[in-house]
């Protein structure tokens, strides 16, 4: 059975709690997480960043899935992530991971391996926008 609990890409709201309870299990005495945000502002902008527009190629879920497979490794450890689509706001959840272990360095180790290849292997873009409407690419992943 794969370690992978919950791989999607949704243009709904994220729910921390579904991804919890997806990695719940009796011989996992760590869970971690990270959840992703839109915040307000970047380095690059002007003004107050108001919103992110992320889009995805149509084999995302696929490549999700994959990822997820390949942080998990020989770890045995348990995974839900998932990860926005769409136009968000500010404080809106962009990605959220649970990973579940027997361990906490495993899980630990899990979930910043599969935060950090969303961020580069991922095919999801987003777009920046500004408060006074300017507008910028972001490039692949999360």
């Amino acid at each position: 059975m794969s370690g992978v609990r919950l791989a999607t890409i949704s243009d709904r709201a994220l729910d921390l709690e579904a991804h919890l309870a997806a990695v719940d299990d009796p011989a996992c005495g760590a869970v971690t997480t990270f959840v992703g945000r839109v915040r307000d502002h970047d380095p690059d902008a002007a003004t107050s960043v108001v919103a992110l527009e992320y889009t995805a190629h149509p084999d995302v879920e696929e490549t999700l899935r994959r990822l997820a497979t390949e942080a998990i490794g020989e770890t045995g450890a348990l995974v839900a992530v998932s990860h926005r689509v769409g136009r968000l706001a500010v404080g809106d959840l962009a990605v959220v991971i649970a990973v579940a272990s027997s361990h906490r360095a495993e899980a630990f180790d899990v979930c910043r391996t599969l935060i950090e290849t969303i961020k580069t292997d991922l095919p999801v873009w987003k777009r920046q926008v500004e408060a006074d409407g300017t507008t910028a690419w972001k490039g692949l992943g999360g």
